[in-house]
């Protein structure tokens, strides 16, 4: 049986109408670009989120570039980011100019690690970048205390965890800002390349709302050098459309994690040190990836792909050991917790439309490949 990590076309299938209303009333108002259906979009992720304001970008990587570009934070500069993420976290750093520091991340959830960031700040410090990766918010009650000690920002890369919550609270909505995605493959995805930022700060998201129209409020009068960072109409109509199912999506992700358990337990890959279950520490994991921690995890992956089972591995390198960051002048060891995640991690298919047959088919093969 094929299983994709991944299936948007059930996804599709089962609001259709929805998505083709919502774009055909786009073409049908010719306004694809700040129409109506942005401002509504900026609004209910606002509501969603809870936050006070939020902004359509282009991106998740340009949320977090505009939201730099508005602290003027570049030439100079360092902003902390976790050494493993997806690459925009510190490319948007590179991107205006300032230099990414690294800090090593906790082998359970992935995310940064509270207690190596202050050995990182330094007087030209001025920001983090927080990952809440694979779904889970980091913990950001000690990043929050360091920020206020040292009078630095935070941005919340929230690309991976909309409405993930920690103690309450909804990713995006802790932070100075909160950078998302809506990237198709995301549990609240658009049809292409979209992002939003959100802030509880009207001066902060007026300067956001100017810099995505490069740098002006009025046609033609521009106050600064912005960028054309907008949220296309149509991918802010996607996002409408799709929101009202967003929680019962995170529901089956959060089911399909529950049945993956029961059946690694069923299949007795547990308690033998070949593979470890993702932890889950905060109140609301929204499982935009299932990871496990493997033995072998490379030929793991071509037995996978061999016999069409979806999966991937998020993400094979850490900055620090990237071609483009050497001029850093990282050396391999230097952050060993991301080392090892780069070296056993694999995502396995946790898409809302997975069926029970196929779970115990991906998890059946895995166990299949531990016993050869």
């Amino acid at each position: 049986m094929s299983v994709p990590l991944l299936d948007l076309k059930a996804q599709y299938q089962s609001i259709k109408q929805d998505i083709d209303t919502a774009v055909s009333k786009v073409f049908e108002s010719q306004l694809f670009i700040n129409g109506p259906e942005v401002k509504q979009c900026e609004l209910a992720i606002a509501s969603y989120c809870g936050t006070k304001y939020a902004t359509g970008v282009s991106s998740g990587s340009d949320a977090l570039v505009i939201t730099l570009m508005a602290e003027q934070i570049g030439f100079g500069d360092e902003v902390i980011v976790p050494d493993y993420s997806f690459f925009a976290t510190a490319g948007a750093v590179v991107r205006v100019g300032a230099k990414p520091v690294f800090v090593d991340i906790l082998p359970d959830t992935y995310n940064i690690d509270p207690a190596k960031i202050e050995s990182a700040i330094t007087e030209k410090t001025k920001a983090i970048i927080p990952v809440h990766l694979f779904g889970q918010m980091a913990d950001m009650d000690p990043i929050l205390e360091l920020a206020e000690k040292y009078h630095f920002l935070v941005i919340e890369d929230a690309a991976q965890s909309i409405g993930a919550e920690y103690k309450g609270c909804r990713a995006g909505s802790m932070g100075h800002y909160g950078c998302f995605s809506f990237f198709p493959s995301k549990n609240l995805g658009c049809a292409g390349d979209g992002g939003i930022v959100t802030t509880n700060d009207e001066t902060r998201d007026e300067l956001l709302k100017t810099y995505r129209n490069h740098g002006s409020k009025i046609k033609y009068h521009h106050i600064f050098v912005g960028g054309n960072f907008r949220l296309d109409s149509i991918h802010a109509a996607v996002v409408l459309a799709k929101l009202p199912y967003l929680d019962g999506w995170s529901e089956k992700r959060k089911s399909n994690a529950e049945r993956y358990q029961k059946l690694i337990e069923q299949y007795h890959l547990l308690g033998n040190g070949i593979l470890s279950l993702p932890v889950i520490k905060e109140s609301r994991h929204i499982f935009n990836q299932y990871i496990l921690r493997v033995e072998r995890r490379d030929e793991l992956v071509n037995y996978l792909k061999q016999r069409s089972i979806g999966c991937e591995v998020y993400y094979p390198y850490p900055f620090h050991l990237l071609e483009c960051f050497q001029y850093l002048g990282y050396k391999e060891g230097d952050f060993p917790v991301s080392e090892q995640a780069a070296k056993e991690t694999i995502a396995i298919p946790i898409y809302p439309e997975l069926t029970d047959e196929q779970a115990e088919e991906v998890i059946r093969t895995i166990a299949e490949f531990y016993q050869c």
